[in-house]
Parts: C-alpha cells; sequence; structure tokens
C-alpha cells in the first residue's frame, strides 16, 4: 500500500496515464503552436550562426527569418520555412511515443528517454541543414539556396530521418540492462 491508501500499481497507473495525455497534449501544441517553433528555431539558428562566425547576424524572430551578410559583401536572408523546421518530424516521434505508452506504460521512463534524445538529433539535424545552406550560399552566392534546399536538404533530412528514426526504435525497444546482460 502507499503511504495515501492508495496501491503502487494504481498509482503508476495514474502516473502513466497522466504521462500518456500530457505528450498527447504536447502533440496538440506543436501543431498549434508551430509558428513559435519556427521562430524558437530561427533564434537557435541565430545563436549557432554567430558562434560559427564574425559576420553580422540578425534575427527577426516573428518572420522567422534569420540575416546575415556573406563574404561577398551581400546580405543574405533565410526564412525557417514548415519543411526545414524540425517540428514535423518531432511530431510523428510524440505521437508514436504516445501510443506505445499507452499499450506499455511500464516502459515510460525509457520511451521519454527515446523521445528526448531522439528529438535532440531532428533539431541539430534542422540546423545542419540550415547551416548547410547558408554555407553553399557563402561559398557558391546567393543562387546556390535553390540547391541547397532541395538537394543537399532533402537529401540530409531522409538519412538524417532514418537514422534517427532507427535511434528512437532501437532505444525505445530494447530491454532493461539486466535482460541485456543476460543474453
Amino acid at each position: 500500500m502507499a503511504a495515501a491508501g492508495v496501491p503502487v500499481r494504481k498509482a503508476h497507473y495514474l502516473r502513466e496515464r497522466v504521462a500518456v495525455f500530457t505528450l498527447f497534449g504536447t502533440a496538440v501544441a506543436l501543431v498549434l503552436a508551430e509558428r513559435a517553433y519556427r521562430a524558437f528555431e530561427v533564434h537557435l539558428t541565430g545563436i549557432v550562426l554567430r558562434w560559427l562566425t564574425s559576420r553580422a547576424v540578425h534575427v527577426a524572430g516573428a518572420q522567422e527569418t534569420v540575416h546575415l551578410h556573406l563574404a561577398s559583401g551581400q546580405r543574405f536572408g533565410l526564412r525557417m520555412a514548415p519543411e526545414v523546421s524540425s517540428v514535423f518530424m518531432i511530431l510523428p516521434l510524440v505521437l508514436l511515443t504516445t501510443i506505445m505508452l499507452w499499450l506499455r506504460p511500464r516502459n515510460t521512463r525509457r520511451l521519454l528517454c527515446a523521445l528526448a534524445i531522439a528529438s535532440v538529433a531532428l533539431i541539430s539535424l534542422s540546423q545542419a541543414h540550415v547551416l548547410a545552406i547558408v554555407g553553399l550560399a557563402d561559398w557558391l552566392g546567393q543562387d546556390s539556396d535553390h540547391w541547397a534546399h532541395t538537394l543537399l536538404g532533402s537529401l540530409m533530412k531522409l538519412f538524417g530521418g532514418a537514422a534517427t528514426l532507427v535511434l528512437f526504435v532501437w532505444l525505445s525497444t530494447r530491454g532493461p540492462r539486466r535482460e541485456r546482460a543476460g543474453s
């Protein structure tokens, strides 16, 4: 029995169901606040660009845009489009985690850790995509951003997204250490 007179299993059940509904609420919030999420990612891009370059960087968060000066002296603006953002890559993982947590609530900690690690990997992938676009625009000129967006960005999202999905599945389905040590 738990201290409040509630059986331990029932207390776990309640906590696990709260986690399921919280994750579902997170998924809904990601869809509804997608623009704010992209503004967050633009601010993150601005921080990364300021860290990597000595050139002037200006972030217009309300327009989901980052502006910087290229080596050629031209000003380059990059808008965080929905297809560049990681929000719609994280959303399916949140929903998948919600379903897995509903079906197997005893794996709560493992599933939430896998979701957190996969989310960080997807946000990093999105930042690498933006940095590749900026790097190619700086190296080849502003006309190259179309190629960086369509070709390089698509390849990065395809292979990076697939690798992240494999990582998520591996982290969320592997057994406890004591089971792995015995095999």
